[in-house]
């Protein structure tokens, strides 16, 4: 059974309600899931963890067991000025940083994909004392990439410009066929959906079935080609970078290795990276759980010298 030495939790962070688990003893290491998933992602990986950390996994705001709040107007109807920023990755990280001071960790590790990754970003320059290492997923920074879209990048990111659509278009359509989305995004991939634990993918479309994720999902997507970008650009102005140690690593076969340069992007926005890429393509914790794994120790390990 999944995640069976764990005990779930429901946190209430002011802005959101977050779902999550926790386990294990030692340094605390917060793992943050991606797009369109939960904190199933790190059924394979979060066990074996528990037995050097103690794992928070959780759900991101919008996701999941996790609550979706909306922004309401006085009319009642949706307020598309507050929407957005109710996804900010700037809120979405706020969430985060106030579940692990719930638990009584002011400081703390951090391993994520995808989403949780561009959560985790922004997370290390709004509360950087909080995080003393990061490693991130198959991402590069959410401007570089807007910045240097191209055919390629747009064909296999098409998510990306069709989730920012003004409501209630995309919430209209996913809603209509929420498995076919999952499988299209999922399976597309380099591995195909075969990777993904029957349960894992079950877990995947059952949250995805709930309109409010959808719509959700959308603002987190809205957000970032709107208000994160507005946070990054004042990030850049400001000469902001991300200051711990930064590993980042990506798939031999995803989008990132044939559309951008990860560790120069990385190296624009951030003081201390290295990374590689793994032998997998986009979903690092399911399709490479052992190489990821050993990753993990090496860097959550080591010591500052």
């Amino acid at each position: 059974m999944a995640f069976e030495n764990f005990t779930q939790f429901q946190v209430d962070t002011g802005g959101a309600r977050i779902h999550g688990l926790k386990g294990g003893t030692g340094p605390a290491l917060l793992l943050l899931h991606g797009h369109p998933q939960t904190h199933m992602i790190w059924h394979l990986l979060a066990p074996r963890l528990a037995e050097h950390f103690t794992v928070i996994v959780t759900d991101l705001r919008g996701y999941g067991a996790s609550s979706k709040p909306r922004a309401v107007a006085a009319g009642g109807n949706d307020s598309e000025d507050v929407a957005h920023a109710l996804y900010s990755k700037r809120e979405m990280a706020a969430d985060q940083v106030a579940v692990m001071r719930h638990f009584g960790f002011d400081q703390f590790l951090v391993c994520a994909h995808d989403r949780g990754a561009r959560v985790a970003h922004r997370m290390t320059l709004d509360h950087p004392a909080s995080v003393e290492r990061l490693m991130l997923l198959d991402i590069a920074p959410t401007l570089t990439m807007y910045e240097n879209t191209d055919r390629a990048f747009a064909t296999a990111y098409f998510h990306w410009f069709f989730l920012i659509q003004q409501a209630p278009f995309p919430e209209e359509l996913l809603g209509a066929n929420p498995d076919a989305y999952v499988e299209r995004v999922m399976g597309s991939r380099h591995a195909g959906l075969g990777v993904f634990a029957p349960e894992a993918l079950a877990a995947y479309k059952a949250a995805f079935a709930n309109p409010d994720t959808v719509h959700a999902i959308c603002e987190d997507y809205r957000a970032a080609a709107t208000i994160d970008l507005e946070h990054d650009r004042d990030d850049r102005e400001r000469g902001r970078k991300v200051a711990c140690p930064l590993r980042v690593l990506w798939g031999e076969y995803g989008v990132i290795e044939q559309c951008f340069d990860a560790l120069e992007a990385w190296r624009s926005v951030a003081r201390d990276v290295s990374g590689r890429a793994l032998p997998c393509g986009h979903y690092i914790p399911e399709e490479a759980p052992d190489a990821l794994y050993a990753e993990m120790i090496a860097f959550f390990t080591a010591q500052e010298s």
